[in-house]
């Protein structure tokens, strides 16, 4: 991870723990009347993030947190998920590309549409894991995979 991977954000003293994924789901009414918005909203809303480390112990008035907020450094959480077990490889760089089966039913179905992720964004396969073949209701052939940025 570099620098320029990471991105300074502020978030509420009690969840300020390294390694801590959170989805950030943006402004609540609250934030629009404090002078530290900025930068608590330069995140995008419905990603997933890893805080990497914390800045600081200053805690930071908040409307929101009753016990404040710390700077932290964050940056894009990898994502599980799942894919065509053809199109399954390590290393390779894609364009995500959730599956057609719209099965809410199916055991599956929250790992092949995990929040966080969008049909079209550009990824890479850090890891294949196992096949889904077998749990897959729409008989899919498919693997899990760990997506990166």
């Amino acid at each position: 991870m570099t620098e320029s991977d990471t991105k300074i954000t502020l978030i509420g003293s009690r969840l300020a723990k390294e390694g801590l994924e959170f989805i950030f789901k943006g402004e609540m009414p609250e934030c629009k009347k404090c002078r530290l918005k900025n930068t608590c909203l330069n995140l995008e809303p419905g990603r997933r993030y890893r805080i990497e480390r914390i800045r600081s112990k200053d805690i930071h008035e908040c409307f929101l947190h009753d016990s404040g907020v710390l700077a932290v450094d964050v940056s894009r959480a990898p994502i599980l998920t799942t894919m065509e077990s053809r199109k399954a490889v390590d290393g390779a760089k894609i364009m995500y590309e959730p599956p057609k089966c719209g099965k809410r039913e199916c055991g599956v179905y929250d790992i092949c549409h995990p929040e966080g992720l969008l049909k079209g964004d550009k990824c890479k396969i850090v890891e294949v894991l196992e096949s889904l073949d077998s749990r897959c209701i729409a008989n899919y052939s498919l693997k899990k995979v760990k997506l990166s940025w």
